[in-house]
């Protein structure tokens, strides 16, 4: 894709659905030229932080979408500053490849969206959110229609059943959700491994899992499809 005087932009990505959703939405508005994928891991375990979805899986997605992934390790547990200072060394090789953009997939909580931006301004940088400001349950039905697959990683028992994880992100799972629960779990209710939808070359194949509960979230785990059956 031309980039021209459109400003190059990395996507913070966390495998999920609303990330795979503000991605197709900022390639359709061309308002910036998304020329990689930024991910956080928590490198003890190889996994995205929080999503607990496997490391082979988000390069699977990147190689699906042509994107070169750019990944943050982070020790667990990790501390503010520490995280902080090792987002820094990313942004700063953003700016040296002519980064001069984020996209998030945030969609209504205004102190993230904040604290993004000031992070960035404080390194000369931009934020954007193509999500910003939709009402939750039409964006829920919206990426649903628009062809995104996925499956539920991570859940917090307190807020919804246990009995959730590993599903799939559809409208059946929609009907499911309590009603204090944000259908996009906005507020970390449940976080999800995004396996097709617009701008895979192809699906990612995948199986479910075991599911464990941890740190007082329940996870299901999301295999390869080939590595499935040896595990």
């Amino acid at each position: 894709m031309p980039t021209g005087h459109i400003p190059r932009a990395w996507l913070a990505w966390s495998s999920g659905k609303d990330s795979l959703w503000a991605l197709h939405l900022a390639r359709e508005s061309g308002e910036v030229a998304v020329v990689g994928l930024l991910v956080t891991i928590t490198d003890p375990y190889r996994r995205v932080s929080m999503h607990g979805v496997r490391e082979s899986l988000v390069e699977a997605q990147a190689a699906a979408l042509g994107l070169p992934l750019h990944v943050v390790r982070i020790p667990s547990p990790c501390s503010h500053d520490e995280y902080e200072a090792r987002m820094a060394r990313a942004m700063e090789e953003a700016r040296r490849s002519g980064v001069t953009h984020v996209v998030f997939g945030d969609v209504h909580l205004a102190d993230v969206r904040a604290y993004r931006e000031e992070r960035l301004a404080s390194v000369g940088m931009e934020a954007a959110f193509p999500l910003w400001g939709r009402a939750s349950r039409a964006l829920a039905e919206e990426i649903i229609a628009g062809g995104v697959r996925a499956v539920v990683t991570c859940l917090d028992p307190r807020k919804m059943p246990r009995e959730l994880a590993g599903r799939e992100f559809d409208g059946e799972l929609l009907r499911q959700l309590p009603d204090e629960v944000d259908p996009c779990g906005e507020n970390g209710e449940f976080h999800t491994f995004a396996w097709d939808g617009p701008g895979f070359a192809a699906p990612i194949a995948v199986e479910v899992g075991e599911t464990v509960e941890r740190d007082g979230f329940v996870f299901t785990d999301v295999l390869p499809a080939e590595q499935a059956g040896g595990e």
